[in-house]
């Protein structure tokens, strides 16, 4: 067999070894055993959310501007949002780099030199003497190098770079996803300690107005000074709630600057008092949770970039093979650079086999296992964790709903009451301390309620987050992107 001939079948052998890949092949992970449907109590039924659409804006559901505008500036300029966009730049980056290492990589190469040889250089022929020269070099050079993929060390590089890349990419959606529901809890718990704050100032405008009553009945004598010490006190109290309300205001208020890019100091949301309800929100089974998630699928991500790293690390006890081709021209005149007796080549191939390393390499293999083992667990864990966010907001909304009614129907008879001890006191059937107690009761009902709305509000975000973010509903869907 003629040495081309012998070199052709040696490339050919070489090449075809390089489309098989050592290490275990990827596969898609098994998920801890699902329940068929939600433990889901009324008013909740299931429902079938479509994916067909981005799952980003999710708080148009809410029909709230202020938050839309708050939301939209959040997206553009959050630090945290920011990071995860610089993440999955570099994420890409890195899978551009090792998808090179597929290709020859080809450089050029140009030397220009004029320079004096030693005359009293060390002999190379005893017969031979040497000769001091002064000379020109001109050369042009043309080098590739290809590092055969005999054992898949870059097949598996390249598939670790692609999962890591969509591992950043699925990161990125979970930070949005965080950030959008953060800015939501912190707005909505804004916006009903706005309703608080109005219920105790209108608490306060009626405890001045008893106030007011009560003192004009002492100064008439109709009553002790008691009845004004009481009603004074509960109007005291009632006032040191207003600025611990408007304390809890400020820093909410904080937050939502912060989570939007923006200086606190610089920052204000004015108060708004209309009514809000969270939207209805379809559940879907279980199973679907996994696919709407973006946390779940970067987990899973990262078993399949862990998964390339046992491959990368097994393939270092096979050889390493490099071809390393070179053409060029080399003429001590430029004039005949280019001519035919300048040309210069060499065609080479080196491979190297470690003997022994002191049981390095294997090492590394049982740590990139222990590392695929790591994310294996942290799948299941995010997959588990998951599903009870689900359920705590399943379950968190049902309860809340039936409180908001309880509450609302709570205020109804703390007023009557109140009218009916008001009365009772003018007339002298009852002291002025039922009239007291039922002034407290309205309040503290009424701000129940306010908390009770809030709280509806903050677990629907935290239900939408638990679910992967928007929807598109089979039935009709004001929502924008839905058909």
């Amino acid at each position: 067999m003629k040495p081309s001939y012998r070199v052709a079948v040696s490339l050919a052998v070489a090449a075809m070894l390089a489309g098989c890949a050592v290490g275990p092949d990827y596969r898609a992970p098994s998920t801890p055993d699902l329940p068929v449907t939600w433990q889901v109590e009324h008013p909740w039924r299931q429902a079938e959310p479509g994916d067909s659409i981005d799952k980003g804006r999710w708080w148009t559901r809410y029909q709230d501007a202020q938050l839309d505008a708050l939301q939209q500036k959040a997206l553009a300029d959050n630090p945290t949002v920011a990071i995860a966009v610089a993440r999955l730049m570099q994420a890409r980056a890195t899978l551009d780099a090792s998808s090179a290492a597929r290709y020859p990589q080809v450089g050029l190469g140009v030397r220009a030199q004029r320079f004096k040889i030693s005359g009293n250089r060390p002999l190379t022929n005893y017969s031979t003497p040497n000769f001091e020269t002064v000379q020109n070099d001109f050369a042009l050079s043309l080098t590739a190098s290809y590092e055969i993929d005999f054992a898949g060390r870059v097949k598996r590089l390249v598939e670790g770079s692609a999962a890591s890349a969509e591992q950043s990419a699925a990161d990125l959606a979970n930070a949005r996803l965080l950030v959008s529901a953060d800015l939501a809890t912190n707005y909505f718990n804004l916006r009903y300690t706005d309703v608080e704050l109005d219920v105790v100032l209108r608490s306060i405008e009626l405890q001045r107005r008893a106030l007011e009553f009560v003192t004009a009945r002492h100064d008439l004598g109709a009553v002790s000074g008691l009845d004004v010490a009481q009603q004074q006190a509960l109007l005291e109290n009632t006032l040191t709630q207003v600025d611990l309300l408007k304390k809890q205001r400020a820093q909410y208020e904080h937050a939502l600057a912060t989570l939007t890019g923006t200086p606190a100091p610089a920052f204000s949301v004015a108060p708004d008092l209309k009514p809000m309800t969270p939207p209805a929100i379809p559940l879907g089974l279980p199973s679907e949770v996994l696919q709407r998630r973006p946390d779940v699928a970067s987990a899973e991500r990262a078993m399949a970039a862990a998964n390339a790293q046992i491959g990368i690390a097994t393939a270092a006890f096979y050889p390493s093979i490099t071809l390393a081709p070179t053409v060029g021209m080399d003429s001590r005149m430029i004039e005949s650079l280019f001519d035919a007796p300048s040309l210069l080549w060499s065609v080479g191939v080196s491979a190297t086999q470690m003997l022994f390393d002191g049981g390095r390499m294997r090492a590394n293999v049982n740590f990139a296992q222990g590392g695929y083992e790591a994310t294996v667990a942290n799948y299941r864990r995010v997959v588990l964790t998951a599903m009870q966010e689900v359920e705590d907001g399943i379950s968190g909304l049902a309860a809340l709903d039936n409180a908001s009614r309880q509450a609302l129907s709570a205020v109804a008879a703390s007023r009557r009451v109140l009218d009916m001890s008001t009365t009772r006191y003018e007339g002298g059937a009852s002291t002025y301390l039922d009239v007291i107690t039922a002034q407290q009761a309205v309040l503290n009902t009424e701000r129940q309620a306010a908390q009770v709305l809030g709280q509806r509000l903050v677990t629907s975000v935290f239900l939408v987050k638990a679910l992967g973010g928007d929807w598109c509903s089979t039935s009709r869907d004001p929502a924008p992107g839905c058909g």
